[in-house]
């Protein structure tokens, strides 16, 4: 009996081990209250999720997906040499984001092997990118995450920054002219006919 009860004593111990030394995987909520955090310890106002930030975050990080972790990645590349993505007006469009209303915003992808949640945060605030983090212009925040990589997205409140949805904008055609006039009329008839 008492040999059942160290087995099962040891079990315990050896599961207790293993589970307090796995590193927690950060994720994008303890991402935003971490950055949100240290704003605040330097009297800034918090970051406002931004669902449309958030969608391009989440395309550029799968496209990163493949890439490995290197001193030349994520916060570590030097400004003006991180990779430029063809296909980024579509990777918008996914979005339905245009450019002219995200050139303000800031995009800064990170790769930390795991994810582990200290050193994801440490990879935005104690690097480059803290100068971003630190910038009372940006308002709005959008996380992105796949494999090893985060990508943070910053919005401001300006018509440039905000990463409003293009599908809003009064330069985007809407579903009825889209249709045309004679779509218009044969739905007025369909319509009339079913009433009747």
């Amino acid at each position: 009996m008492a040999t059942t009860h160290l087995c099962f004593l040891l079990t315990l111990l050896l599961a207790s081990i293993f589970v307090s030394n796995h590193p927690v995987r950060c994720d994008d909520d303890d991402l935003h209250r971490g950055i949100n955090r240290y704003r605040a310890s330097l009297n800034l106002p918090a970051l406002v999720e931004n669902d449309n930030a958030e969608c391009l975050a989440d395309e550029i990080a799968e496209k990163f997906k493949n890439q490995p972790c290197t001193n030349t990645t994520g916060s570590n590349t030097i400004s003006g040499s991180e990779p430029q993505f063809a296909d980024f007006p579509n990777l918008l469009a996914k979005c339905h984001l245009n450019v002219s209303n995200t050139r303000d915003g800031t995009i800064m992808p990170a790769c930390v092997p795991n994810r582990v949640a200290d050193l994801v945060l440490t990879n935005f605030t104690k690097s480059q990118y803290s100068g971003k983090l630190n910038d009372t212009k940006y308002t709005g925040i959008g996380i992105g995450t796949e494999d090893d990589w985060v990508v943070v997205i910053l919005t401001t409140s300006t018509a440039e920054g905000s990463f409003a949805s293009a599908v809003a904008s009064k330069n985007t055609p809407t579903l009825v002219s889209q249709i045309g006039l004679f779509s218009q009329l044969l739905f007025l008839m369909l319509s009339s006919v079913l009433l009747l």
